[in-house]
């Protein structure tokens, strides 16, 4: 058992506590710091009902605070006047941090509080995309620091895609020597992706990489020859290529030797293999598929030579004992897969999106729902509304059914966000589904969620994180900038 303690942040014996699993400094200063910096109440006597420590007894051994975060990780709060604090106290401590208020004379309170806190779906997360633009890593380790503020605990890495790769590879480092859009400045190198996954651990937060194929693959090309189906105009190469080769043994080959320092490098048991979005024009144009068509009786079905490919792919994936969460298209197309597999719903309209999760369910698979939350998506007015009037257990299926829906993501793709508008996009809007995923289902007021998301709003600029207005409003302590 680990104790540790905040001191009255008053007092000369107050220091800084860091155990393996968090810094308690961190939030000292979330809740006291300002209080500190004034000196208010200095060397002040306390009466008989005030709160001069909070003591956090942590009840798991060091192994589970020394281990990465798992989707079977316990993340409740038993609180009896929230001084004792449970194994998950990385969350406990936010939800207490979130409890202390400040009077107008700058006196820090807490009502007493009785805590019986647990999250409704154990995967809550959200994908940023290093792909269309290039993230520094300091955007990336303080929107992983917003992120748990938001009880957000799982970061969907979507690294690479057709426009980068900026993943520098051990490996295979031409990658990212030619397609990186700069081979040294914007790229993640090892020492990059480890503190990344270091960061997020402390944080309780998983990190899930996204290496996207056959489709979304344009910069793999550039550094990794013949990986690409070369595409014809009439019976000669026309100099464009298209996705994954899927008919040559040295794309596997690739695949293997890749997808192997990939489940090294990232310790999560899950990797997501995407599958999306798959153009077949190149495939239908180049006379070497064709035959490699004709001689597996695929006719002209391409849907069945994407699944080719995808089901060699899984079946590497599962040799180096990861899981794999996958786009819904692979589901669609009917390959086979593993019965843990993550099913990740993201197309259609409320209705389509609604009868993909029946559908998935109903065969068994788990899934994941982010159609409602492509927060790349803006317009004018407060769309966060319908952010948090999602959820992901609403549609036709049974109790059994729903228990297989884990959880859901909010996305921030990157063709129009860079470090210059990422934060301020993301945060308040995701703090929305942050709260549909965690909240009990029937916790569904737009008004009161408003007050409370505008005061954390505010939380959120105190600690220095730009997040956008939700309507006309002010705060407290205002942003003052960079």
């Amino acid at each position: 058992m680990h104790r540790a303690a905040f001191r009255d942040p008053t007092s000369a014996q107050y220091s800084a506590v860091t155990t393996s699993c968090v810094s308690l400094n961190r939030y000292y200063e979330y809740m006291f710091g300002s209080s500190k910096r004034q000196q208010l109440n200095k060397r002040r006597r306390t009466g008989p009902s005030e709160l001069t420590e909070l003591q956090v007894l942590i009840t798991s051994p060091d192994s589970d605070c020394d281990g990465y975060p798992s989707v079977t990780s316990d993340e409740s709060c038993e609180s009896p006047l929230f001084l004792y604090l449970l194994y998950f106290y990385r969350i406990c401590l936010e939800t207490f941090s979130q409890l202390v208020f400040e009077d107008d004379y700058g006196a820090k309170s807490v009502n007493a509080t009785q805590i019986s806190d647990f999250p409704r779906f154990a995967h809550r997360g959200i994908l940023l995309d290093t792909s269309r633009h290039y993230l520094p890593i300091k955007v990336i380790l303080a929107n992983l620091e917003t992120m748990a503020m938001n009880k957000i605990n799982v970061f969907h890495w979507h690294i690479v895609d057709d426009q980068s790769f900026p993943y520098l590879s051990r490996t295979f480092p031409q990658l990212s020597q030619q397609g990186a859009y700069h081979p040294y400045t914007h790229v993640y190198t090892p020492a990059d992706v480890k503190m990344v996954i270091e960061f997020a651990r402390l944080r309780g937060i998983r990190v899930i990489p996204e290496f996207d194929t056959p489709g979304h693959t344009q910069s793999w090309g550039k550094g990794q020859k013949d990986l690409l189906t070369p595409c014809y105009s009439g019976a000669t190469p026309s100099g464009t290529f298209g996705p994954v080769n899927p008919i040559l043994n040295t794309t596997y080959d690739f695949m293997s030797q890749f997808f192997k320092e990939i489940s090294t490098v990232f310790p999560d048991a899950y990797v997501h293999l995407g599958g999306d979005e798959v153009d077949f024009n190149c495939w239908k144009s180049n006379p070497d598929i064709q035959k490699f068509m004709a001689q597996q009786g695929f006719g002209q079905d391409f849907s069945k030579l994407e699944s080719f490919y995808i089901q060699r792919l899984l079946n590497i994936v599962t040799s180096t004992k990861k899981g794999y969460m996958i786009w819904q298209e692979v589901f669609d197309n009917g390959v086979k897969l593993k019965p843990d597999t993550i099913i990740h719903v993201w197309k259609g309209t409320q209705l389509q999106y609604q009868n993909e999760m029946a559908n998935v369910t109903s065969a068994g698979y788990q899934t994941l729902l982010s159609t409602p939350w492509y927060l790349n998506r803006i317009s004018y007015g407060q769309d966060w509304r319908g952010h948090y009037k999602a959820d992901p257990q609403d549609f036709n299926g049974t109790d059994e059914q729903k228990k297989l829906v884990v959880g859901g993501e909010a996305c921030l793709w990157g063709e129009y966000v860079d470090a210059t508008n990422l934060t301020p996009r993301l945060w308040p809007r995701a703090s929305a589904v942050a709260e549909r995923l965690w909240s009990a289902k029937d916790v569904t007021d737009i008004n009161d969620a408003f007050n409370r998301l505008s005061v954390h709003r505010c939380r959120m600029v105190e600690r220095g994180i730009p997040a956008e207005p939700l309507f006309s409003s002010f705060c407290p302590r205002e942003y003052k900038g960079l």
